[in-house]
Formats: C-alpha cells, structure tokens, sequence
C-alpha cells in the first residue's frame, strides 16, 4: 500500500512538550487507553483488534517510522488514516505530544 507520508510542513513543527519521565508516563496511559489495541502493546502491530481491520496497522519500532520527525509523528497520529482515526477531538495537541514522546521509546 501507499507510503503515508506528512507534508513537509509538518516535519519542520517542534514537539513544545519535554520529553522526560512525566511526559512519557502520561503518553502511556493514552497509547494504552487509544492506540494498544491496534498497534500492540510494544508498539509491533499486533494488538488484539488486528483481526478486525482490513489492514495491518504500522509497527512503530521501525526504524521508518522513528526516523519521522516528532512533527512527523504529530500529524499522523492527529489525523488518522483508515483504518486509524483522527485524534484531534479525542485528544488535546499536549496529549497528542505526550503520546510522540512515548512511541519514541518503542524503539528496537
């Protein structure tokens, strides 16, 4: 399937939330409650509700993925591809950055 990249406008946006204990703590507890079902609990791409999407979602330990600005990061997980929802409702801009700084830890 197609490549899902971001506008250049988005790679250039800096994450203004600290990546640090606190940050990445409360970006777990969303990945948890928002994105572990899809993506897993080590971010691989295999969490539970795999079987009911007509494709897989990504692996976030990918080095293609972590390569992603933070910005990068932000503007996907705010706006979603199916079968991923947007999270701009869900989520405010401080949460959505909280979640960046988590799944920078999802590295291999």
């Amino acid at each position: 399937d197609k490549e899902w990249n971001a506008p250049e406008s988005a790679k250039k946006v800096t994450n203004p939330v600290p990546s640090n204990e606190v940050s990445i703590a409360a970006g777990k507890k969303i990945y948890i409650k928002e994105c572990l079902s899809c993506h897993g609990k080590k971010g691989k791409g295999d969490g539970p509700s795999i079987a009911t999407l007509e494709k897989s979602p990504g692996d976030l330990t990918l080095q293609k993925v972590q390569l992603h600005t933070d910005g990068e990061l932000f503007w996907k997980i705010s706006e979603g591809r199916k079968p991923m929802p947007s999270t701009k409702k869900a989520l405010t801009e401080e949460q959505r950055w909280q979640v960046v700084n988590y799944v920078r830890t999802l590295k291999k």
